[in-house]
């Protein structure tokens, strides 16, 4: 039994992410992984207040609007809006270079001059990458379905008919709203009463322990291969 099975799920993101930007980690990573890790590390810890505090508005914003209407809705409202922002401007300019008869030239040229080809060699990075989380996820879908460890296949089938009742009450877009906050909240409280937090989830974690053991002991079969 891995050390993470037994803890809450919002507590194994926190150590996994702690884990994950350690500098271990940052030796294990291609260079790309590492600054894309940086950067997620950065926002669900608040590092940059105005960074975060505009991507957790904007995505909490568009979860909202998807709540209320069809994505078709969301997606053209968000694209009229962006358009309307860049056309104003670029009109204003064009007006403001009249008046002054100044030459400054398009108001986005900086942007559009931007090199945003993706090169192979940083796709076939991503690819990879995937591919390991992929085949990670298969392997422990095909053990869990195909019950190599009996304990950890009756938590799935535990967990599952809890989701029952939760989809009774939630739908996904309420779920992703919940899982938004919780991935900007919990990291952050979790640093600050990191000590406490662990305290209890070491409790937690003992008693949970001694239970799935007692629990093993009385299966047939799993005792043996405890023992063997």
């Amino acid at each position: 039994m891995t050390r993470f099975q037994s803890l809450p799920a919002a507590f194994v993101t926190v150590s996994v992410l702690n884990t994950c930007w350690g500098h271990r980690w940052a030796a294990l990573c291609p260079k790309d992984q590492r600054k894309t890790s940086a950067l997620v590390h950065d926002l669900i810890f608040w590092r940059d207040v105005k960074k975060t505090g505009f991507v957790f508005g904007t995505t909490l914003i568009v979860l909202l609007s998807l709540a209320a209407f069809s994505v078709i809705s969301v997606v053209s409202y968000l694209i009229l809006a962006l358009l309307s922002v860049t056309i104003g401007f670029r009109v204003y300019k064009s007006v403001i270079q009249a008046v002054q008869k100044s030459e400054e030239g398009h108001p986005f040229k900086a942007y559009l001059d931007v090199d945003i080809t993706l090169s192979s060699e940083a796709f076939h990075n991503y690819m990879n990458a995937a591919m390991v989380h992929i085949n990670r996820a298969l392997k422990l879908v095909i053990r869990l379905f195909l019950v190599e460890d009996l304990v950890d296949s009756l938590k799935l089938a535990v967990f599952m008919w809890l989701m029952t009742y939760v989809g009774a009450v939630f739908n996904g877009i309420t779920l992703l709203i919940l899982a938004e906050l919780l991935v900007f909240s919990v990291p952050i409280v979790y640093e600050k009463y990191k000590t406490q937090i662990d305290h209890y989830v070491g409790i937690a974690r003992d008693q949970t322990k001694s239970i799935i053991e007692k629990i093993q002991a009385k299966l047939p079969g799993l005792a043996k291969k405890k023992a063997e």
